[in-house]
């Protein structure tokens, strides 16, 4: 019932997590810019210690009692997370839900299992685990290519892309690339501060609650990068004046916000599944977790009309692409709870 219950959570973290950068496709009158500031804001500052000051009791004492080694591991961590979350929002805003989704995640998902298990378990890099999971990345960079293939040949044959996508595939690429590499540091956060979890546990939090600890330091971080490159852009492009321009609704504000709840909300539901999941919760959920993003992240994509003219070829290497990206993280997933 246990691991029952954690595998539920671990998937509706996913769910949340492959929806939260849906509401930008409906902000038309901000830039990539105001939109991210806001988000950021909302999901990765305020309502992360709102949140944890609400649920884990002594939390500063907690971090007082922390060594220092986990505190600068789960900063460091968060910063390199919030580098990999800012190329994150410029590789969709480029390839759109679909293809942005399926090359960062299918990064993500190998790379956030398999160094965790590397670090703590190497003892298991010799086994059929091991082995399975090295063939589990190589069903990953082959779902990449064809998902490559597939933007390559949308960005040639559309003539009506979605309105949240653009340009310049290559680029797009590159910057969705470098977001799979970083972006799994969100889960090195939560692997190797498993302390701060523990003594939250200890000062009376429920247990699908403690990795409030965790995450409010980690994303806390990854604001900061976000924050800054956020403030960047707007003074570059003056983009400023957007946030007060008559023609902006409440419903961009409200948008950006709710970005900041779903994606803050899967990340709080994750790690209450991925607790109840026992020692190796971190590395066994993780996959589930990216599986679960990219079917629904694909699923809202298709919905949204971001493969509207774009031909029976590209959709088929999309479709053969994330079918290796959900084998993989199938197997991937298979192989760590063993």
């Amino acid at each position: 019932m246990n691991i029952g219950w954690g595998v539920a959570g671990v998937l509706a973290g996913g769910l949340l997590n492959g929806s939260f950068v849906a509401p930008m496709k409906w902000m038309s009158k901000w830039r990539w810019e105001n939109s991210w500031l806001v988000y950021s804001v909302a999901g990765l500052l305020v309502i992360p210690w709102l949140t944890a000051f609400a649920t884990v009791p002594h939390l500063l004492s907690i971090f007082l009692q922390s060594s220092t080694s986990v505190l600068v591991k789960v900063l460091l961590f968060g910063l390199g997370w919030g580098i990999g979350s800012v190329l994150f929002g410029l590789g969709v805003n480029r390839l759109g839900l679909a293809v942005g989704y399926g090359i960062i995640l299918g990064l993500i998902a190998p790379i956030g299992t398999f160094l965790p298990l590397l670090v703590l378990h190497p003892e298991r890099l010799g086994t059929r685990q091991g082995h399975v999971l090295m063939a589990g990345t190589a069903l990953v960079l082959a779902g990449i290519v064809f998902l490559a293939l597939a933007g390559k040949c949308r960005e040639k044959k559309c003539a009506i892309l979605a309105p949240m996508v653009q340009t310049g595939f290559l680029a797009g690429f590159i910057i969705c690339v470098f977001a799979g590499i970083f972006s799994p540091m969100l889960n090195f956060s939560f692997v190797f501060g498993q302390e701060l979890q523990q003594k939250a546990l200890l000062s009376g939090t429920e247990i699908g609650m403690a990795s409030n600890a965790i995450w409010c330091l980690t994303l806390m971080a990854g604001f900061l990068v976000n924050f800054g490159y956020c403030i960047f852009l707007l003074r570059k492009n003056n983009t400023w004046r957007l946030f007060t321009g008559a023609t902006v609704s409440s419903g961009h504000w409200f948008g950006a916000v709710a970005m900041g709840f779903l994606c803050f909300g899967s990340f709080l539901v994750y790690g209450m599944g991925a607790t109840r999941l026992g020692s190796l919760g971190g590395i066994v959920g993780w996959p589930l977790f990216m599986s679960m993003s990219l079917i629904t992240s694909n699923g809202l994509g298709a919905l949204t009309g971001e493969w509207k003219g774009a031909g029976t070829r590209s959709y088929s290497y999309s479709v053969a692409g994330l079918a290796l990206l959900i084998a993989a993280i199938v197997v991937i997933s298979r192989q760590s709870s063993t």
